[in-house]
């Protein structure tokens, strides 16, 4: 499913080119397709029913314990949350920039945790599916990798 969303200043410069134009012409591959469109409403249906909306703010309090309670940890300088977001700023290695969250990304991989990593900030979140178990065990296996670091 896809939507353009623009300026009004913006959509009335596409609007005055000759009357056989498409505007905002940027390509509709599989637009509006009965089999992309039933797949988007089952899965709304799924977010209704077993209430994935809402259910962050429910883990939200024990996701902010877990993932605050790895401040001290080497070379940690910040965590910042969100709900289920976390942003974990580490100290850079002189010299070689986004390195150290490189390390702790590969290290949590081969454990059996994914992470995502943009310069020196090891970025989580899980899927509203997570469990409060899947939670801890989120937060030990990056703790024990920042603990090896």
């Amino acid at each position: 499913m896809g939507a353009v969303i623009a300026r009004k200043s913006v959509y009335e410069a596409f609007m005055q080119g000759p009357e056989n134009a498409i505007e905002l012409f940027h390509g509709y591959t599989y637009s509006a397709h009965p089999t992309a469109c039933a797949a988007g409403l089952a899965t709304l249906g799924i977010y209704e029913r077993e209430g994935l909306l809402t259910r962050a703010r429910t883990l939200a309090s024990a996701w902010e314990e877990a993932a605050h309670s790895l401040r001290g940890l080497p070379h940690v300088i910040d965590v910042r949350n969100y709900g289920l977001i976390l942003g974990l700023e580490l100290e850079s290695i002189p010299g070689k920039p986004g390195a150290r969250a490189f390390d702790v990304y590969a290290k949590c991989f081969e454990r059996g945790l994914l992470t995502r990593q943009t310069a020196d900030i090891i970025a989580l979140s899980p899927p509203l599916i997570v469990e409060p178990a899947q939670i801890d065990q989120i937060f030990t296996t990056l703790g024990e990798v920042l603990r090896a670091a």
